[in-house]
């Protein structure tokens, strides 16, 4: 469409759906940096370090179940870099967007095969998050006796991500009946 100057006109309903993605996404984010923060002021500490319950994925779930992936990359994205801003620091979220990246494959490639339930997608992701931050610190440490860590972290990873995955397959049940 132009206008009577030739000068090209942009389409109202693309600038429309953009915002709206871009509105759903920030506010998706805020959601899960809250999320976040909460769980850096509780005192949740079972003796092993690096376990989390991971309820900011909660978030990360059901934007993957509701509006597709790339809007719930952008959600994860944006909050593992400010919440490493604000709570984690640079280590931290070096770890957190590994675990993100490596999680977030597993849980897309999953959800495609329409084999698992959400709960079972969601194990997936904080078993591989798990994964995730052991291969970088792997990396930094340059000493691989890191993985005598991961049956630790492969039952926190199995606990939680169910625990997750149930939180999200009851709110999603609540949305679409909303």
């Amino acid at each position: 469409m132009q206008s009577a100057n030739n000068t090209p006109q942009p389409k109202r309903s693309n600038h429309r759906s953009s915002s709206q993605t871009v509105a759903r996404i920030a506010l998706m984010a805020s959601l899960a940096l809250i999320f976040s923060y909460v769980e850096a002021i509780i005192p949740y500490n079972p003796g092993i370090p690096g376990i989390k319950l991971g309820i900011a994925n909660t978030v990360t779930i059901i934007a993957l179940y509701k509006f597709g992936w790339k809007d719930a990359a952008a959600v994860s994205v944006i909050r593992i870099v400010v919440a490493g801003l604000l709570f984690n620091g640079l280590f931290g979220m070096l770890y957190s967007l590994a675990g993100a990246a490596v999680s977030f494959a597993g849980m897309v490639l999953l959800k495609r095969t329409k084999l698992f339930s959400i709960a079972g997608v969601s194990m997936t992701g904080g078993v591989l998050h798990n994964l995730g931050q052991l291969l970088v610190a792997a990396a930094l440490i340059e000493d691989m006796r890191i993985f005598f860590y991961f049956p630790v972290l492969l039952f926190s990873g199995i606990v939680s991500g169910i625990a997750i995955g149930i939180a999200a397959t009851l709110i999603l049940r609540a949305l679409s009946r909303s």
